[in-house]
């Protein structure tokens, strides 16, 4: 079954003076990681708001397991899509740990229980040591991590997040995609967009966004593509995450 599904989808700002989206049309399968790529201003950022639920299409449908998203918003959407934000809440706590249970609290989850989602997802992410510290003092890789960690205490079925390794550590950033490469290995669907070539790393599919439309599958010569077709390889034969 799909999991999330755009149909024609369009886009505008400035009264419509400014078009964002043209017609893009988009499917993505439980699991799958799928990354688009654009130039600055290309709209990439609106299409990932726009697949999280947080904003509405000016036209077209956008449907997570078959249900229109239109009218909800916020960062937890459909019963399982969540939009990865780095930024950190300063009413919800000083560490990041405040800032995981905060965000379960508000949902109504019990403290002990969010406080052990939150030691789990810290652990998956491996951000156990960021725990304690202050969250806007995070450096950039951390406050990615602890940010997936966060959504992660939601159990999303779909994590929709938007540039994850922009501002990180030309030598950490490897890291970054191979985390999400990992779960979307164990089923968490990833649909994530980046400005240059680098961010491709493990994608089942990357895609081209340019004047409000959607193209291909791509694979530029920046894309290190090896570890891509090890992981295809892997799974192929019944195996699991990237080295």
């Amino acid at each position: 079954m799909t999991l999330l599904e755009l149909e024609h989808v369009a886009k505008g700002y400035g009264r419509g003076s400014r078009i964002v989206l043209a017609d893009v049309s988009l499917a993505i399968d439980p699991g799958e990681m799928i990354v688009v790529w654009g130039e600055r201003q290309s709209g990439r950022s609106t299409l990932m708001r726009i697949a999280a639920g947080i904003e509405r299409p000016d036209m077209g449908v956008v449907r997570f397991e078959g249900r229109d998203l239109a009218g909800r918003c916020g960062e937890t959407l459909g019963g399982g899509v969540r939009y990865c934000r780095r930024a950190f809440r300063r009413d919800w706590g000083l560490t990041a740990l405040d800032q995981l249970v905060a965000s379960q609290l508000v949902r109504r989850v019990p403290r002990s229980t969010a406080q052990t989602n939150a030691w789990r997802a810290l652990e998956r992410v491996d951000a156990v040591s960021c725990a304690t510290l202050v969250a806007t003092d995070l450096k950039v890789e951390e406050a990615v991590r602890v940010a997936v960690a966060r959504a992660l205490t939601s159990d999303p079925s779909l994590l929709v997040i938007d540039e994850p390794t922009i501002g990180v550590d030309s030598t950490r950033r490897d890291c970054i995609l191979k985390l999400l490469r990992s779960l979307a290995d164990e089923g968490i669907a990833i649909l994530q967009s980046t400005g240059d070539g680098t961010g491709l790393l493990g994608a089942d599919r990357t895609l081209a966004l340019g004047k409000g439309r959607l193209s291909g599958e791509l694979t530029p010569d920046l894309a290190p593509v090896s570890d891509l077709a090890r992981h295809r390889l892997a799974r192929g034969a019944g195996g699991g995450g990237v080295a």
